[in-house]
């Protein structure tokens, strides 16, 4: 077998493989120091669907400063809330994080592959 040949059936295999491959996005939700409970309820059915579509999803918390500062572990509870609403489509891939004036959290799909 010749090298063009060779060269165009690898060629060939990895385009088939990077086809059938899907690149997890990451989406993101903001939710509020002071949300109430509804508003965290809808923003989980949303959630839910970008989990369901095999996404990971970055949920933040900004704006933590100044006296606020003092009481982020409300903010930390929050995010623990979501992921107990959100506990049957994923899995905590990063724990909520205070960083500077910004909580974070990453979730993952339950059934990422």
């Amino acid at each position: 077998m010749d090298y063009g040949k060779y060269k165009f059936i690898t060629q060939k295999r990895d385009k088939e493989a990077k086809k059938k491959q899907k690149a997890a996005e990451i989406k993101g939700m903001e939710l509020s120091l002071r949300i109430e409970e509804h508003d965290m309820r809808y923003k989980a059915n949303q959630v839910a669907k970008f989990l369901q579509n095999g996404d990971k999803v970055r949920v933040i918390i900004k704006g933590v400063r100044g006296r606020m500062a003092n009481f982020a572990h409300f903010g930390i509870d929050n995010m623990n809330k979501f992921y107990e609403m959100l506990q049957d489509y994923c899995v905590i891939d990063q724990k909520p994080l205070l960083s500077g004036s910004v909580i974070t959290m990453i979730l993952a799909p339950k059934n990422a592959k």
